[in-house]
């Protein structure tokens, strides 16, 4: 079972493009990187599918140290003749396991560029230092995260519900059905394997062997990068124990009830914010563009999937029976799902959103999520209360150049102009949790369309 990733339509337009540099596919192991490229190399006439992993393919790459050799010798091999050059896709999976490879990708676009090629791997990060020379300049990079909900809708087959989905402003008869269907995304998250297996089984029960694998391959991974029995068992603490904190802002000293120091655990976070399994998201003070992090403050945890964050807590039996999943563990899986269906929006650039504090001796305020929308920094407060409780976000639009704010939630979309309690006019978009991915689309809607009156 193939799944269609958004990020295919970004594919083709390399494909045709006249400045096309070898492209760098990077995203956390089994999130779908090879597999969408495997299907891509179908548009071709010819294709060469290497993985590094195994000895006879990386052996062209560690026997040879010209392009031109390396290609002559895999189109020997593959029976392909030098007049198919510009007709055929070179990917080269598990790159990471060759330094040697990553520093040549700069001589295939310098050497041979009517050769279209393509490289991916997981933890490129830690793979790059190794590299002598980076083709800085030379490559180019796509993000692939997670299934989001749209991708998840196709490869459920839904695609009445996805016509509804795409149309701008969403249609009332529609709202009971998506938020039925997204209650089934936000338990089981969006890796493919656990959709897959989802899809064709029709329940949960065989999923947490699935799980269990996709965790376990994430902390051998890790580990392979450690440089000793401390840093090794600082990442296996962390691992063990960041569930509990999910969608929370955390100190790094004693992180977790340890004895770890506050370098050590840093060190280490940032190791699997690089490799995308465990990410910090940090806040700005900021109300106006541009949004600068303040890394100063508490980052808040962010997983890579949070199907593997509820399966951990042992909390999806229970979500089956919610038909609001807003105060699902204390409020933080849905918070946390919006923030993972936004960063699935990032084909060309690894971004992440941020969250708005303001922090004062007597008060302090922190809204959701804040985005920045052409030349407006946008506030997204994610809640199931009434309009009313929304304190950060009055706090927020009594200090921004703009009317403009954003409710995620689980009732029906609707636009409404309120006053904050201080007198501050201002317009309140409230949207579905499940329209996330459309975000976009409906900020243009918002402030195209409607104003102050």
């Amino acid at each position: 079972m193939n799944f269609y990733r958004h990020i295919s339509n970004s594919l083709t337009d390399w494909k045709a493009s006249s400045t096309r540099k070898p492209l760098i596919l990077r995203g956390a192991r089994q999130v779908g990187k090879t597999t969408l490229i495997n299907e891509f190399s179908k548009s071709y006439k010819h294709s060469i599918l290497l993985n590094l992993e195994k000895p006879d393919h990386s052996q062209f790459f560690e026997s040879y140290t010209d392009v031109k050799t390396i290609v002559d010798g895999l189109f020997l091999t593959n029976n392909i003749t030098s007049s198919e050059i510009g007709n055929t896709l070179l990917f080269i999976d598990e790159i990471q396991e060759s330094p040697k490879a990553i520093q040549l990708l700069r001589y295939f676009y310098e050497e041979i560029p009517e050769l279209h090629v393509i490289a991916a791997g997981s933890l490129l990060e830690f793979a790059i230092q190794e590299v002598e020379s980076f083709p800085v300049g030379r490559v180019e990079f796509r993000y692939l995260y997670p299934l989001n909900f749209k991708e998840f809708l196709l490869a459920a087959g839904n695609t009445i519900a996805l016509e509804h989905f795409e149309q701008v402003p969403l249609k009332p008869v529609a709202h009971n059905v998506l938020l039925k269907l997204f209650n089934q995304y936000a338990i089981i998250g969006g890796m493919p394997e656990v959709v897959k297996t989802y899809i064709s089984t029709q329940g949960i029960s065989d999923l947490p062997m699935v799980y269990e694998s996709i965790w376990e391959t994430y902390k051998n991974d890790v580990e392979k990068y450690t440089k000793n029995s401390t840093e090794r068992n600082v990442i296996k603490h962390i691992m063990a124990t960041a569930h509990l904190y999910v969608d929370q802002r955390i100190k790094f000293q004693n992180f977790g009830n340890s004895n770890y120091r506050s370098r050590e655990v840093g060190e280490a976070m940032r190791n699997l914010d690089a490799a995308k399994i465990i990410q910090l998201i940090y806040p700005t003070t900021q109300v106006e563009v541009p949004i600068r992090p303040d890394f100063k403050k508490s980052p808040r945890l962010q997983f890579l999937d949070t199907g593997i964050v509820n399966h951990t807590l042992g909390i999806q039996a229970e979500m089956l029976a919610l038909s609001d999943l807003s105060n699902s563990y204390k409020g933080a899986i849905i918070p946390h799902l919006v923030t993972q269906e936004l960063q699935s929006l990032n084909v060309f650039r690894s971004t992440k959103p941020n969250f708005w504090v303001r922090e004062k001796k007597q008060s302090s305020s922190e809204v959701d999520i804040v985005i920045q929308h052409q030349d407006k920094i946008i506030p997204i407060e994610i809640k199931s209360g009434s309009e009313g409780t929304l304190k950060s976000l009055h706090q927020f639009v009594a200090r921004t150049n703009h009317p403009f704010a954003v409710r995620v939630y689980a009732g029906e979309f609707k636009i409404a102009q309120h006053n904050s309690p201080s007198g501050t006019p201002y317009l309140l978009m409230n949207l579905p949790y499940y329209m996330i991915t459309m975000l976009p689309e409906y900020l243009t809607y918002f402030t195209e369309n409607f104003k102050l009156e």
